[in-house]
């Protein structure tokens, strides 16, 4: 799949980093480093403008490495942008841990997933179907 993209950033575009990766990693497009205090959220810029084709969003998902060795991750995650959206791509990232985060231009801050989607028709009835697992909701399985 082509998609049109602006690139205003000195990062390199957005890449599939080994053979089977569902994510590309997105970087940040920082003027100065920004400090992530613990608890702290900032907007982090990329840089990058693109043009979806309809029927497909962009997923922006938390780094696994960033996540588990240093406690970030996103806010809305995963976040959605929209085929129409023609804006910056920003990160939404949020510091979980105890400790500051450093965020330098060039950083791996993010990884986005190019999805296909549907858009549903709304049918108004008074039943739906039946099904074996029915109204079990959360832990309706047991533990684990």
């Amino acid at each position: 799949m082509n998609i049109r993209i602006i690139n205003r950033s000195k990062n390199s575009l957005p890449a599939y980093e080994t053979l089977h990766a569902a994510g590309m990693d997105l970087r940040a497009d920082l003027e100065e480093s920004i400090m992530l205090k613990p608890m702290e959220r900032k907007l982090v810029p990329t840089g990058l403008f693109m043009e979806l084709p309809e029927g497909f969003e962009a997923q922006i998902r938390p780094r696994s490495g960033l996540a588990f060795k240093h406690g970030i991750g996103i806010v809305n995650s995963p976040g959605t942008i929209d085929a129409d959206y023609r804006g910056e791509i920003k990160v939404l990232l949020i510091n979980f841990s105890d400790q500051h985060f450093e965020i330098n231009s060039g950083d791996r801050i993010a990884q986005m997933v190019v999805a296909r989607h549907e858009q549903v028709n709304w049918i108004q009835v008074e039943v739906i179907n039946e099904t074996q697992r029915g109204e079990g909701g959360y832990g309706h399985t047991g533990i684990g």
